[in-house]
């Protein structure tokens, strides 16, 4: 079957790098019709200035003449698929594919209006630009002939949103780069070394940052290292909180490049997931959940129902808490910390997992799904 991948997608994102992976590696002849314009930009929604937002819009719909006419000489295809982020580019390209009697699919991944509204709070459900938004992305995802997202609980939550019938949506794992997490031989422990707890990611509400911080006041008398990496909408909150009642075991690093976060991973006892209590973080598997899974490192998230699509029997190494709870948080990490002596290093974590978070696992899953979509005529053999 041959696909082409059309628009501005983020190639920064490994869940766009993860499934273009995982597509070639389950056979599919993919065909980039591709323009840039997200370099330098980690965080979307963080591009505070007028100007800056202004240059974005215009880098944006600069690009379209150009990729429209490219997609037009292109060779026969099977399918256009528009990825992450596609809210313009799948409104742009629906005419033209029609034109061509090709099917559109649409990897919504995270929705615009479920992001900035009710996750973040940037703007009031009222505001005009909430409705202008909800209204772009009830129409986007209409204009597409099939749409998945991340998780079954998210994509119920889409269909919810923009009134889309049940069902409508379906699922393809974000999964993990494998290759660049790898499993190092576990070390026994030390006794005099203190635990290490880390957290990275973007600090953005749905990931709770303020209830590591809490968990870390309350075990501040305990021999405990929190290392928190990243920056985002939170930050100026997190230095607020750290300022009234610092915390001389934290220590925060603003960034570190992707490909040294495995030293990070691989250093720490303990590695955190998310902890808000937003309805997108009940229904999102986040990067660094798979991420942590593939290195084999035990983990600390919020219970949902999206995690457990996953972690169905809260497996070992992994405890699942209540979100937006601190003193949960804290228990965990202590009821590990006294386990850590009976841990002699050889306990594997996670070992049935990793064959179902990989490229060509995604790439299944997206096969998977095509195959349910009559209007894209797929048949096992393509």
């Amino acid at each position: 079957m041959k696909i082409v991948l059309w628009g501005t997608y983020d190639t920064g994102k490994p869940r766009v790098r993860l499934l273009l992976d995982g597509m070639r590696k389950n056979g599919f002849e993919l065909i980039e019709c591709h323009a840039d314009i997200w370099s330098g930009v980690e965080d979307k929604s963080q591009v505070s200035s007028i100007f800056g937002k202004l240059a974005l819009m215009l880098r944006l719909f600069s690009c379209y003449p150009s990729l429209i006419w490219r997609y037009l000489q292109l060779p026969a295809h099977d399918l256009v698929l528009v990825s992450y982020p596609g809210l313009f580019d799948v409104l742009v390209i629906r005419c033209f594919a029609w034109l061509r009697r090709v099917p559109v699919a649409w990897d919504v991944f995270i929705s615009a209006y479920d992001t900035v509204v009710d996750d973040r709070r940037l703007f009031s459900v009222r505001h005009p630009v909430s409705r202008i938004l909800w209204g772009f992305e009830w129409l986007a995802v209409r204009a597409a002939d099939g749409i998945f997202m991340d998780t079954e609980a998210h994509a119920r939550r889409l269909e919810r949103l923009f009134r889309l019938p049940d069902g409508e949506c379906g699922t393809v794992w974000v999964g993990a780069e494998t290759e660049k997490f790898p499993v190092f031989p576990a070390a026994p422990p030390q006794p005099e070394k203190p635990l290490q707890v880390l957290f990275y990611g973007q600090f953005i509400p749905l990931h709770g940052i303020e209830y590591i911080v809490e968990a870390a006041g309350l075990l501040c008398d305990e021999e405990i290292d929190w290392i928190l990496i990243g920056k985002g909408q939170e930050t100026l909150r997190i230095r607020e909180m750290l300022a009234k009642a610092p915390l001389p075991r934290l220590r925060w690093l603003d960034w570190v490049d992707y490909p040294d976060l495995i030293t990070w991973i691989q250093q720490a006892d303990i590695c955190l997931g998310i902890f808000g209590n937003s309805e997108k973080a009940a229904n999102v598997i986040p990067n660094k959940v798979y991420q942590i899974i593939a290195a084999q490192k035990p983990l600390i998230t919020r219970d949902s129902q999206a995690i457990r699509e996953l972690l169905q029997h809260s497996p070992p190494c992994v405890s699942l808490i209540p979100a937006a709870n601190a003193v949960a948080l804290a228990h965990a990490v202590k009821s590990y910390a006294g386990n850590m002596p009976a841990n002699d290093g050889k306990i594997g974590c996670h070992i049935n997992l990793a064959d179902r978070i990989d490229a060509t696992a995604v790439g299944a899953q997206f096969r998977k799904w095509l195959l349910t979509k009559e209007n894209f005529k797929i048949n096992n053999e393509n």
